[in-house]
C-alpha cells in the first residue's frame, strides 16, 4: 500500500491499518455462509442445528488461527518489524531445510491470491442480479456480472503502475464503514433469533463434524476455512502498520465479522423453511438478511470493499516478490516505486500475470460459487509451513515447551484443514495448485541453481584477490597501455579470505589489459534486516584496489550506482584514494571520475562442461542460466542502464577439458610416403621371388 510505514500506535494508524490489513478477510461474509448452504445442498436442509455448528466452527476458527496464531504468536516473529513469511524465514533460516518450507509457503500464497480479487469482487457484483435501479430492474443475468467483474479488475491492475498513494489514503474511512454496516446489519438480524449466541459455544462446533445433518462430514471445513484465509495476509502486512495498531483494531473487526456472521445465520434459521427459499441451493444471506431498500447501498460498499481487497492483495503481492528477489528464491524483475514512499512499489512483471490469471478465473468459473469450491485449498499449504517456521521461532527464543505444543496442535489442526479442502481439487482447486507449483518450480531452480553454481565454482574457479593485487599496481601505472577508465568496477562476491572468480582476474589481466586509476571489487551482501544499508571499505594496503561489502536490506534497493558515488566521495574526503577531479567537465566542483561497470555473463561453455556434472545439478544450473536469460538483466538490477557497462560472456567453469580418446593421425604426406614404401616392398618382394623362380628352372 502507498502509505508510510506506521510503527506506534495511533488514532491515525487504526484507520490506515483497516484499509490495509483486513481487506481480505473483511470481504469473507460475503462469501462463506454461501458456501456453507451449499454444502447442505438446499435452504431446506440448512437446519439451525446445522447452521448453528457451523456458526460455531467460524468462530473458533478466528479465534484459534487468526487470533491466537496470527495475532497473538506470529505478529511477535516481526523481522525488525517486518512481517510474512519470507521475513519469518530470514529470521529463522539458521537451518538449511527451512528454505523448503519457505519455499512451498510462499509459492502457494501467491497462487492462491489469484482467487482473492476474482471471488471477492464477483460475490459483490452479483448481489446486482435483480435489484431495481430507478425503476430499471437489472437482469438477472451471470454474463453481465462477468463483464462488470472483468472491467472493475481490469481498472485496478490498470492503475497500479501510477501509484495507489491517493486511493489509498481512502481505504481506511471506506473499511471503517464497511465493518459497522456489516457488524449492524448483522445485529439487527440477531435480535430475531437470540438463540444463535448457542455457537460461541465450542461444544457445537465439535458436534457438527458427526452429526447426521451435516453431509458432509469433516469436508464442511473446507467452507469454514474461507472465513480465515486473510489471516496470513494480515500479517504479511504488519510492517506497513505496525503490529500495536492491529492490536487495536483487531478486537473490533472480529467483533463486527462475528455479528455478521450471526446475523446471517440467525436469518437462515427463520427462513429456511420459507417456500420461496425452500429449495434454493445457490443463495447469498449477506445480501438476502437486508432489507430491500439497503441491498444497492450495500451492493456499492461491498464493491468498494471488496476493490481494496483486491488492492490489497496486489500490493502484497509485490511486497511478496520483492522479498523473495531480495533472498534470492526468485529472479530479478524490475521493480518500479511510482509515489513518494518507498513502501509503495510495481512490479509490472507480476501486475500483468496477476492480471491474466485472474480475469482467466473470471471466465472460466463464471460464478462465485464455483470459485469458492476453489478457493483456500493454496492458502492451507501457507499456513502449514508458517507453522513450521514459527516453531523454529519458539525454539529460538529458548521456548521449547511451548515450541512443541503449539506445533503439534496447529499442524494437526491444519492438516485437517488441508485434508477437508482437498474435496476442491476436483472443483478448482487444481488451478491454484497448478500454479502453485510452476511458481515453486521457479523458485527451486533459481534458489538452488545459485547454490549448485556457487558450489561448483567456488571448488575450482576461485583465486585469492590479494595474490593479483601487484600486477593491478602495475597495470595501473604502465604507460604503454591505454587508460581503460577512471574506475573500473566489478559486481561480484569477493569472500573474507579474499576468494574471487578467476573469470574477473582473466578479464582485467588476460584478454585485452584493462589499465585503471582505481580497480573497485563490489560485494551487494543480502540482510536478514529489511532495511539495512552499509558498508565497509578494505583497501589491501593500496591506494587503488578496493573491497567493498556492500550490505543492503532485503527491501532495499540494490541501484549500485547510487551507493558507489558516495561511497567514493567520502573515500576523498577521507584521503585514502587518489583525487580524481576531471579535468574537462560541465559539472562545477565535480571530484569523481568516469566509471565503468564491466558484468560478466556466465555461460556453459561446451558439452564437456556439462558432462562432468551430476544430471539435477546440471537441471538446476541450466535452468537458473535460461532464467537468467529471460529476466531483468544485472546491468538494469542493478540500476546501470544510464552507466558505462560492458558486458563480458564468459564460460561458467574455467577448465581446460581433455579427451583420452584423441590420437594423432598421420597427414597426407606421410601417408602417401608410407603406402609408396610399402608398395616398393612388395614389388621387390615380387622381383626377387619371380628372379629366383626362373634361376631354378634354369638349372
Amino acid at each position: 500500500m502507498a502509505i508510510k510505514k506506521i510503527s506506534s500506535f495511533s488514532k491515525l494508524g487504526m484507520l490506515i491499518t483497516l484499509g490495509i490489513v483486513y481487506g481480505d478477510i473483511g470481504t469473507s461474509p460475503l462469501y462463506v455462509m454461501n458456501a456453507i448452504i451449499h454444502d447442505a445442498g438446499k435452504m431446506q436442509q440448512a437446519v439451525p442445528e446445522y447452521i448453528i455448528g457451523s456458526i460455531s466452527l467460524i468462530f473458533w476458527t478466528l479465534m484459534l488461527i487468526t487470533t491466537i496464531k496470527y495475532i497473538g504468536i506470529a505478529m511477535k516473529a516481526d523481522n525488525h518489524s517486518e512481517g510474512g513469511i519470507f521475513a519469518l524465514y530470514a529470521l529463522v533460516r539458521s537451518k538449511k531445510w527451512l528454505v523448503i518450507p519457505a519455499l512451498i509457503g510462499g509459492s502457494a500464497l501467491l497462487a492462491d491470491g489469484t482467487l482473492t480479487p476474482a471471488v471477492t469482487v464477483t460475490s459483490a457484483m452479483e448481489g446486482l442480479k435483480g435489484q431495481t435501479i430507478g425503476g430499471f430492474v437489472l437482469p438477472n443475468n451471470q454474463s453481465i456480472i462477468i463483464i462488470l467483474v472483468t472491467v472493475i479488475l481490469l481498472t485496478i491492475f490498470i492503475i497500479q503502475k501510477f501509484g495507489t498513494e491517493n486511493i489509498g489514503k481512502s481505504f481506511g474511512p471506506i473499511m471503517l464503514i464497511w465493518f459497522s454496516f456489516i457488524g449492524v446489519a448483522g445485529f439487527i438480524n440477531i435480535t430475531h433469533d437470540w438463540s444463535i449466541f448457542k455457537a460461541l459455544s465450542p461444544i457445537y462446533a465439535v458436534k457438527i463434524l458427526t452429526s447426521p445433518v451435516n453431509h458432509v462430514g469433516i469436508f464442511i471445513l473446507g467452507s469454514v476455512f474461507l472465513a480465515t484465509t486473510g489471516a496470513e495476509a494480515l500479517y504479511s502486512d504488519m510492517g506497513q502498520v505496525g503490529k500495536y495498531n492491529i492490536y487495536a483494531t483487531w478486537p473490533f473487526v472480529c467483533t463486527m465479522l462475528m455479528l455478521n456472521y450471526l446475523g446471517q445465520g440467525a436469518w437462515v434459521i427463520n427462513h429456511y423453511l420459507d417456500p420461496q427459499y425452500f429449495n434454493v441451493a445457490n443463495i447469498n444471506p449477506f445480501y438476502e438478511m437486508l432489507p430491500g431498500n439497503m441491498k444497492f447501498a450495500a451492493i456499492i460498499i461491498a464493491t468498494f470493499a471488496a476493490i481494496i481487497a483486491s488492492q490489497a492483495l496486489i500490493t502484497g503481492s509485490f511486497t511478496l516478490v520483492e522479498e523473495a528477489i531480495g533472498l534470492k528464491m526468485l529472479p530479478r524483475l524490475r521493480v518500479r516505486f511510482p509515489g513518494k514512499i518507498k513502501s509503495q512499489l510495481y512490479i509490472g512483471t507480476v501486475n500483468w500475470a496477476l492480471c491474466l490469471v485472474t480475469i482467466g478465473i473470471v471466465w472460466s468459473f463464471q460464478t462465485s460459487e464455483h470459485m469458492e469450491a476453489a478457493y483456500g485449498l493454496a492458502i492451507t499449504l501457507t499456513m502449514l509451513m508458517t507453522t513450521i517456521l514459527l516453531h523454529q521461532f519458539l525454539i529460538m527464543k529458548k521456548h521449547p515447551l511451548l515450541a512443541n505444543i503449539f506445533v503439534s496442535f496447529f499442524f494437526t489442526l491444519e492438516t485437517l484443514f488441508l485434508v477437508s479442502s482437498l474435496t476442491k481439487f476436483i472443483h478448482g482447486g487444481y488451478v491454484t495448485i497448478i500454479i502453485t507449483t510452476l511458481i515453486l518450480m521457479i523458485m527451486v531452480i533459481w534458489y538452488f541453481g545459485n547454490k549448485r553454481r556457487d558450489y561448483h565454482s567456488n571448488e575450482s574457479q576461485s583465486v585469492s584477490l590479494i595474490d593479483y593485487v601487484p600486477q593491478f599496481q602495475k597495470l595501473s601505472q604502465d604507460k604503454n597501455v591505454p587508460m581503460y577508465a577512471t574506475n573500473l568496477v566489478f559486481i561480484s562476491r569477493v569472500g573474507e579470505d579474499y576468494s574471487i572468480k578467476r573469470a574477473i582476474i582473466y578479464s582485467i589481466l588476460d584478454q585485452e589489459p584493462k589499465r585503471a586509476k582505481v580497480y573497485w571489487f563490489i560485494t551487494v551482501n543480502q540482510t536478514d534486516k529489511p532495511y539495512e544499508c552499509n558498508y565497509t571499505v578494505d583497501m589491501m594496503h593500496t591506494r587503488n584496489v578496493v573491497d567493498v561489502q556492500l550490505n543492503v536490506g532485503f527491501k532495499k534497493s540494490q541501484h549500485v550506482n547510487i551507493y558507489i558515488r558516495q561511497i567514493v566521495n567520502a573515500m576523498l574526503d577521507d584521503k585514502v584514494i587518489d583525487p580524481q577531479t576531471p579535468k574537462y567537465t560541465v559539472m562545477p566542483n565535480r571530484r569523481v571520475g568516469s566509471f565503468k561497470f564491466v558484468i560478466l555473463n556466465e555461460q556453459f561453455q561446451d558439452l564437456g562442461a556439462q558432462e562432468e556434472l551430476a544430471s539435477w545439478d546440471r537441471f538446476l544450473i541450466g535452468g537458473r542460466l535460461l532464467l537468467q536469460n529471460l529476466t531483468l538483466p544485472p546491468a538494469l538490477w542493478y540500476g546501470l542502464e544510464f552507466s558505462d557497462v560492458t558486458e563480458e560472456k564468459v564460460p561458467l567453469f574455467l577448465v581446460n577439458h581433455t579427451d583420452p580418446y584423441l590420437v594423432k593421425e598421420k597427414v597426407r604426406n606421410e601417408a602417401e610416403s608410407d603406402q609408396e614404401k610399402e608398395r616398393d616392398s612388395i614389388e621387390l618382394k615380387e622381383k626377387v621371388k619371380t628372379e629366383t623362380k626362373e634361376k631354378v628352372l634354369n638349372d
